[in-house]
């Protein structure tokens, strides 16, 4: 099997790195050129405007001493921006069509325009670690060995002013041949991360809630430096710090947790969960717990173990079907965490919801009966 991969490195720091920094400002103001081209031809004709007819105007651009300076990025990298953002519209639209209420894309401040992307050329890979962008040879930080070959090539930059170096690689990788027919549903949960049908519980660390002191103190100690000094530059780079750790805790225990369940299963159900519309009910405990970008990870390891995650729809009420008899509780109210039935089962709310998951999900691709025992168990 061919997957698509991304090798993260971190530049050294050096004095060169000003021509990164440079080259990254310099994307973000032909981003924010693109934009505004497109919303005036927007405002004109209700269309977005063709990326063909974009990158010939802006090769027209560059040959003018005004627009010089964007040579330094290169043709490579500027047409990546203008696919980007042509994608962008074409979303817009699309969802515009459907009645879907989305903005189209918006200007970015250029402090906080962060990468730009190379393709076949303006870069070339030196040896071992270093690499050659433009005329200048880069060292990074080689903390594994890096496949040949290499796809694009993406400098991206943090809140903190760390570079890295992003390489994209097709790999092929072999898929283990899985002969068993191992499954397991999983329903996710405010308090329990996750609860498993054959009642497993993994439970949600929380990372954010942990360092939420630390956070407040930090951000309090932010707002209260003048802008534009040092002090404030070093204070929100603290910010920045204590919520990188954050994201880096999380997606550790999410892989960790991908990986051991891909080890012992082939199928893994899941519900296809509208998380936009559980934010706006549970606000910040939602984006702590992090579900839609477990799935992503899930569904990323799942691939390489030939292991297969498969989706519930969301609208299958599996938190109100009785898991013994079928029955469908009507009554049932967010705040009851016992779910019982008139045929006798009393169960665990969540624990209920993951077997109808396990069981729905499995049907839904001819998998057979994989009624759990612990109904039974629970029942008797």
């Amino acid at each position: 099997m061919i997957i698509t991969k991304t090798y993260k490195y971190k530049l050294y720091e050096s004095k060169k790195n000003k021509n990164i920094h440079q080259k990254i400002d310099i994307a973000g103001l032909i981003y924010n050129h693109c934009i505004a081209l497109h919303k005036r031809y927007y405002k004109l004709t209700g269309k977005h405007l063709n990326k063909f007819q974009l990158m010939k105007h802006i090769t027209k651009l560059k040959k003018k001493d005004k627009y010089q300076h964007w040579n330094l990025v290169g043709s490579q990298a500027i047409q990546d921006i203008v696919d980007r953002i042509d994608r962008a519209y074409q979303l817009f639209f699309r969802n515009l069509k459907h009645g879907i209420k989305t903005s189209p894309p918006k200007f970015k401040k250029i402090k906080k325009y962060k990468s730009f992307t190379l393709k076949q050329a303006g870069w070339k890979y030196v040896d071992d670690n270093l690499i050659k962008i433009g005329k200048k040879v880069y060292k990074f930080s080689k903390s594994r060995e890096l496949p040949e070959n290499i796809k694009t090539v993406t400098i991206k930059r943090d809140p903190l002013g760390d570079l890295y170096i992003c390489f994209v690689v097709k790999e092929k990788i072999e898929v283990p041949d899985r002969q068993g027919k191992s499954s397991i549903g999983l329903d996710f949960g405010l308090k329990t991360f996750l609860v498993a049908s054959d009642g497993t519980k993994y439970e949600a660390p929380f990372y954010y809630h942990h360092k939420l002191k630390e956070l407040k103190k930090a951000q309090k100690e932010l707002s209260s430096k003048e802008k534009g000094s040092n002090n404030r530059n070093k204070a929100r780079k603290k910010v920045f710090r204590l919520h990188k750790k954050v994201v880096n805790q999380r997606r550790a225990y999410f892989f960790k947790l991908a990986h051991e369940l891909t080890d012992k299963y082939e199928y893994i159900f899941i519900e296809d969960l509208n998380m936009k519309a559980m934010q706006k009910m549970w606000g910040k405990k939602i984006q702590d717990l992090g579900y839609s970008t477990f799935v992503e990870i899930l569904e990323y390891v799942a691939k390489k173990k030939g292991s297969r995650v498969v989706k519930v729809d969301r609208f299958y009420p599996s938190s109100k079907i009785c898991s013994k008899c079928g029955e469908i509780n009507q009554n049932l109210k967010l705040s009851d965490r016992i779910f019982e039935c008139d045929c006798g089962l009393k169960i665990d709310r969540d624990l209920n919801a993951a077997i109808n998951i396990h069981m729905g999900g499995a049907s839904s691709i001819g998998l057979g009966n994989v009624r759990p025992a612990i109904i039974e168990a629970v029942s008797a």
